[in-house]
């Protein structure tokens, strides 16, 4: 599968961050409704599909990531819920169609080509998962479409 560069602007995000293991991933994608729910009753305009975003990826160890939504604006936050920004720049990006699972062999196929990665300090720039799909329309995860974007060195 052929990544396609694709150049993002900034976009304001709201989101929870988390450190989770990869058996306790649940603990932090379950929050996705709360957020949701909170973003509207906050007066805040959802502007894209629900995506997690990484900065330590040990799948041995912890996951340091985040879950979140893009906005029209953000506002202070509340709690563990705060504002962010997903950075400008160049991305690699890859469509998924399928089960969650499978993204960990489309995963390691990108990462094996020789492309200018942003990871800083064992930190990513970007490394987004963005889910396309529903779960509440589409229950089988066999049929969801799930975005990878991984930033590029600017």
């Amino acid at each position: 599968m052929e990544p396609t560069i694709i150049d993002r602007p900034a976009q304001p995000y709201m989101g929870i961050k988390g450190t989770v293991t990869m058996t306790s991933f649940a603990k932090i994608a379950d929050r996705i409704p709360e957020l949701a729910g909170w973003l509207p009753a906050h007066g805040l305009q959802i502007v894209g599909a629900p995506f997690f975003r990484y900065y330590v990826i040990d799948m041995d160890g912890d996951l340091q990531l985040e879950v979140g939504f893009p906005v029209a604006s953000t506002t202070e936050g509340e709690g563990d819920i705060k504002p962010g920004e997903l950075p400008a720049g160049r991305y690699a990006s890859v469509m998924h169609h399928g089960h969650p699972d499978g993204l960990k062999e489309v995963t390691a196929d990108l990462l094996a080509r020789d492309l200018a990665w942003d990871v800083r300090d064992d930190r990513w720039g970007a490394r987004l998962e963005v889910f396309h799909t529903n779960p509440a329309e589409q229950p089988d995860w066999n049929e969801w479409d799930t975005e990878l974007l991984f930033k590029l060195k600017d």
